[in-house]
This record gives C-alpha cells, sequence and structure tokens, in this order.
C-alpha cells in the first residue's frame, strides 16, 4: 500500500478557476432555457449547442478526475476511502443528468415545445444542484488530500486531461471560457503555460470571437 505524502505541497489552485467557470455557466442554463419562446428553434439551437458544449468539457473534467486523481487518492489516502467513493457516486449522478440532456437536447433543438423546454430546463437545474454540492465538497475537502498526495507533475498531467480530449477548434473557446472570470494572476498563468504566437491570438482574435459567442448565447 503506498502512502505518498509531498514534503511541498503541490499547487492545486487552478482547479478553483475551472470550477469557477463551471459554476457561471451551469448557474445560466436553467434561466436562459426557460427564456426560450414556444417554437423558438433558432434560439433554442444556440443554447442547445452551448449545452452540448459545456457538457462535453464537464465530462473531460470528470474523466480525468476518474482516470488520474480518484485512483491515486484511493491508494496513498486509505482513511478517506469514503469521502472519495462519495466523490465517484457525484460524478454518475451528474453523468446520469448529461445523459438525460443529451436525448432531450435534440428534441428541443428541433421543435422548441414548452414542456421539452420546461424539461431541458429542469434538468440544467438538477444537474447544477449535485454539480455545486459536488464542487464545493472536492475544494473543501479533496484540494487539500491532492496539495499533498499527488505530485506537481502528476497534477499537471491531470489538468492536461480535459483539453487534451477536446477538438482543436474548440480549444480557444474553453480558454476563455476558465479565463473570463479569472483572476489577473491566474490569467497570467494560463496564458504563461501557451506559446507566445498562441497566446497572441487568443488575446486578439480569439478573444472578440468570445465576446460575440458570449453576446450570442446570454442574448
Amino acid at each position: 500500500m503506498t502512502t505518498t505524502s509531498n514534503t511541498q505541497l503541490t499547487d492545486v489552485s487552478d482547479m478553483y478557476t475551472v470550477h469557477r467557470a463551471f459554476r457561471r455557466e451551469f448557474g445560466l442554463m436553467p434561466q436562459l432555457v426557460r427564456g426560450v419562446a414556444a417554437g423558438d428553434t433558432g434560439r433554442a439551437a444556440v443554447l442547445a449547442d452551448h449545452g452540448r458544449r459545456i457538457l462535453t468539457g464537464l465530462h473531460y473534467h470528470h474523466s480525468g478526475e476518474d482516470e488520474l486523481l480518484w485512483p491515486k487518492l484511493l491508494e496513498r489516502c486509505p482513511p478517506d476511502e469514503e469521502l472519495i467513493h462519495r466523490m465517484e457516486g457525484q460524478h454518475h449522478r451528474v453523468e446520469d443528468c448529461t445523459e438525460r440532456l443529451t436525448a432531450a437536447l435534440d428534441r428541443w433543438e428541433a421543435e422548441a415545445r414548452p414542456a421539452v423546454t420546461t424539461e431541458v430546463a429542469d434538468t440544467f437545474a438538477e444537474l447544477a444542484d449535485v454539480l455545486f454540492l459536488h464542487l464545493g465538497e472536492e475544494e473543501q475537502n479533496i484540494l487539500p488530500l491532492a496539495a499533498r498526495h499527488v505530485s506537481q507533475e502528476e497534477w499537471r498531467q491531470l489538468g492536461e486531461h480535459g483539453f487534451g480530449q477536446m477538438a482543436k477548434s474548440e480549444l480557444p473557446l474553453m480558454f476563455w471560457m476558465v479565463v473570463e472570470d479569472a483572476t489577473p494572476a491566474e490569467a497570467t498563468e494560463m496564458y504563461a503555460n501557451v506559446p507566445l504566437p498562441v497566446r497572441i491570438l487568443l488575446k486578439t482574435v480569439f478573444a472578440r470571437k468570445y465576446r460575440k459567442y458570449v453576446a450570442r448565447v446570454r442574448g
């Protein structure tokens, strides 16, 4: 049995930045969906596309934890086994909501019927309730464990997992979703991790594209 403990705490602060983006986007969705008029398939299509995008981002984020974080903590922190299994269970509940939303979004986008609008909004609200509970418990209990028992290199690999799963065309948009509510220090750290030519594009071309995207989604 391995009980690895770091002599120096691993910096896990980037997780707070990512969580902030998830809280914002999933917190907005129920109200945005409820604001769609009956039969407005154009508006429904915009929000369905955005909903799929953030659901995909959340799935990749959670799959990284499932593959790269929970097994390490279970091995290295035996007294916290119940906590870690609870985190896994919360992931399953989020995934259940995601599966229901995936089917509902297709139906909603096609017709924007009021009954399906309500279904989509209520399921996003249900997902947000589960997710926000999960994120809060993760920040309070899991991140301190990770800082002590996961190396900086292992944490870096976890951070790269999600972005590595995404289509390259999605990366600038997802980058900006995370940067939007980042502190100046957090944003500086994120920019430092990308090559200079990409950094310039992110701050100019992709910044403008993101502003247009946000205006279209949030109305």
